[in-house]
């Protein structure tokens, strides 16, 4: 008998303690943001998209081995000698000619784990956090400044030194 009632008082107490609660938040005015007229101010170290600096981008791919889940995609072509590929901002010469760097922003977890082993610091999250797109293709970003006849222009100078310099080793035997 005495544990019968001692349910019902912990029963009513529980309730008792939820609609305390319930009643206390009944009475605070509710905040709601208006978000596209109202903006919150955002922490100072926000993950936001990702932004590659082509200029300084020395193909390197340290920061596509260094993303966990594979969003950033690199293919180089070495330059043959006697190209100027010029050098990076912070003097760093550049070797190779970037023709492909896609980000995959509907796969990057923003986790900024490719930001800190760029040599050149190229790429870097910006401010921009509204990107959101409905074709999940927009959200692959084609950071290469380099054109599809530009890249086929660059194999095929990579694929003529190459052949000048074996057929200078067969001449030389």
């Amino acid at each position: 008998m005495k544990e019968y009632f001692s349910n019902i008082f912990t029963a009513f107490s529980t309730v008792w303690t939820g609609m305390k609660i319930t009643f206390k938040h009944l009475f605070i005015p509710s905040v709601t943001i208006q978000y596209p007229e109202v903006r919150l101010q955002l922490p100072e170290r926000e993950r936001n998209r990702l932004y590659v600096n082509m200029d300084d981008c020395i193909g390197c791919d340290q920061c596509a081995r260094a993303c966990p889940v594979n969003c950033i995609s690199i293919e180089t072509v070495k330059s043959v000698p006697g190209d100027d590929l010029g050098k990076t901002s912070n003097g760093k010469k550049k070797a190779l000619w970037v023709t492909r760097f896609d980000i995959d922003f509907a796969k990057c977890c923003y986790c900024q784990l490719c930001v800190f082993p760029c040599p050149t610091e190229c790429i870097y999250m910006t401010d921009v956090y509204e990107f959101s797109e409905f074709d999940r293709d927009k959200l692959i970003y084609e950071f290469s400044t380099l054109t599809k006849e530009e890249k086929r222009e660059k194999l095929e100078r990579l694929d003529r030194h190459y052949n000048e310099r074996e057929a200078d080793k067969l001449g030389r035997m």
